[in-house]
Formats: structure tokens, C-alpha cells, sequence
């Protein structure tokens, strides 16, 4: 097992530099310190009842050393660490923006052609990649492991991530601020594409997701859906309640009532209407936190969600 996760960024291998800088530094010191003090304690020992306590006294040049030596190291450390976070906050001027969007529990990135994708980052190798991002409620976190960059996203404030990617493949986003009940659920994965693939997934058109998935029944590809749209973080398929939001198992043709005391049958309007605007019926016993998907989520998207709740007997 790997001790830290592989390196797929520019940034990735200077971090792995400074944390295996101070953790060497505090090894070594440790080790030497430890070492001194099971010196002096046998060395200096009580042999007997009449060993005299040794005079002590002050000796300038350790009381120096042990001053300069531990100010020098942090002075390379803080030098290390500074240098590399002008680096890291330094942006291109050639970098590629993607907007970042955070909620309860989710990521949406919106992309400059317009694209919009739901806890899939897709991002090209070798480009500078900027993330401006914010929160749509509390405070969130965002975390790719294997480019080592973290930012926390906050309301009515853009904050920014920088990256390179070196690697293609698919690696993961956590959150990694504590924002609510489905805050362990709220992942995410980044792909990095060559310069060609991403040039063909980017002039791709929003009904790619369900094109690729053509061999699958439309419920599968609903069922793929709930985890990468985040519905796993507030429903459950099982018949449990107590969660977020309303399980989906058994919720089709089931009568609902609502908040304001009215009801009605969850049909596919009713269940389109909910993916969509969820603040337009509110379940009784619950609270309005879903976020909107409309705009987030394409008609045959939210197609394959319905019949896939459908499928939930």
C-alpha cells in the first residue's frame, strides 16, 4: 500500500517534498532527543544514597546551539512552504476556467462552452486548470488527493483552486469540511483526458450521458445517476426512513402530503417537479434542503432518475 497517494500533478510532488522535509526533521530530532535523555538518565543516575548532586551550570554555546539550529530549520521550512504557495496561488494566464459550485451534497462545474456536469470533473492534460469556486449554503471543502490541493468553498465568496494535471486517468474529490448528515457521501471524481479526447468530450453534446449508457435500460442508467448526482446522499433505496429526504423505494403511485397540508399522487410529474424544483411541494416532515436540479440535469436524465424510482417496489 502506497503511503501517500500517486502524484498527478506539477504542485503534487513539491508538497510530497515539504511533508517529507518536516517529517524527517521531526523524526531525526525525536530520535536524537530521546536518545539524549536515556544518555543522562544512565549517566547521571543516583548510584547511592551519598552520590552528591553534580553542580550544574549554564554553557552558552549548547544554550546557543539548540536556538539556532531549531530557528534555521524553520526558516528552510517556512522558505520551502512560501515558495511553493506563491507558486501554487500564482495564476496562468493561459489556465482554463471552470466555475465549481458546492451544496448539500453535491458539485456542479460549469464549464466556458456552457457544459454542466454533476460530481464529474472532466479536465485536460497538461493545461493549467483554475477552479473558481462557491458554497450555495455552509461551508464545504474541496480535495483532490492526488493533485494536493485543497480549498474550502464559502458563501457569497469566490475562492480559487490552481492545477496542472500530469496523469490521464480518474481520481477522486472529497469534501472535507463536515457540512450535514450526507457529508460523507458527497464525493466526486476528476477525469483527465488527453488533449483529443477532451477536445471530443467537450464538443460532445449534454446527451452524451445517456448515449454512452444506449445498451443499458433506461432504469440502470437512472440508477447510475443516484450516486453520481449526489441522491444517494438524502434517499435511500432500501425502505429506511429517518434520512434527508423521503426513501425511494415504494414512492411511486404513493400518496404524499405535503407541508402546506395539501397531498397528491407521486406520478412522474410530481416526481419531475421534486428533481427539479423541490421547494414547489415540501413532504411533511421534512425540510426544504434538496438543491434544484433544473438546468443541473437533462430531460433524459431526469428521465432515467423517474424510472429507476419507479423500479424501487
Amino acid at each position: 500500500m502506497e503511503w501517500l497517494p500517486p502524484v498527478a500533478s506539477t504542485f503534487a510532488d513539491k508538497v510530497d517534498f515539504v511533508l517529507i522535509l518536516v517529517t524527517v526533521i521531526s523524526v531525526a530530532s525525536c530520535v536524537l532527543i530521546a536518545f539524549l535523555l536515556i544518555y543522562f538518565v544512565i549517566k547521571y543516575r543516583r548510584r547511592s544514597d551519598n552520590d552528591p548532586t553534580p553542580a550544574i551550570t549554564g554553557d552558552s554555546f549548547l544554550e546557543t546551539l539548540w536556538t539556532v539550529i531549531p530557528t534555521i530549520l524553520c526558516i528552510v521550512i517556512f522558505l520551502y512552504g512560501y515558495i511553493y504557495y506563491d507558486e501554487y496561488t500564482t495564476v496562468d494566464k493561459n489556465a482554463y476556467e471552470i466555475n465549481v459550485k458546492a451544496q448539500k451534497w453535491m458539485w456542479t462545474f460549469n464549464y466556458p462552452n456552457g457544459k454542466t456536469t454533476l460530481n464529474e470533473l472532466y479536465v485536460p492534460i497538461n493545461k493549467p486548470i483554475r477552479l473558481v469556486m462557491q458554497s450555495q449554503d455552509v461551508l464545504h471543502s474541496f480535495f483532490i488527493p492526488a493533485f494536493r490541493v485543497k480549498q474550502d468553498l464559502l458563501g457569497n465568496r469566490y475562492t480559487f483552486i490552481n492545477f496542472t494535471a500530469t496523469k490521464e486517468g480518474i481520481y477522486k474529490i472529497y469534501c472535507t469540511e463536515y457540512c450535514g448528515a450526507g457529508h460523507s457521501d458527497m464525493g466526486g471524481k476528476v477525469h483527465v483526458l488527453s488533449a483529443e479526447k477532451y477536445a471530443s468530450w467537450e464538443a460532445g453534446s449534454d446527451e452524451d450521458v445517456v448515449k454512452a449508457s444506449a445498451d443499458l435500460p433506461l432504469d440502470e442508467v437512472g440508477k447510475g445517476l443516484y450516486q453520481s448526482a449526489g441522491c444517494v446522499a438524502c434517499h435511500s433505496i432500501d425502505g429506511s426512513e429517518g434520512g434527508v429526504g423521503p426513501t425511494w423505494k415504494g414512492l411511486f403511485g404513493k400518496n404524499r402530503e405535503f407541508d402546506d397540508s395539501s397531498s397528491g399522487t407521486a406520478d412522474e410529474n410530481y416526481l419531475r417537479e421534486s428533481i427539479e424544483i423541490p421547494s414547489a411541494k415540501i413532504v411533511k416532515g421534512y425540510m426544504p434542503v434538496m438543491p434544484a436540479y433544473k438546468g443541473v440535469l437533462n430531460d433524459s436524465q431526469i428521465t432515467a432518475l423517474i424510472e429507476y424510482i419507479k423500479s424501487l417496489k
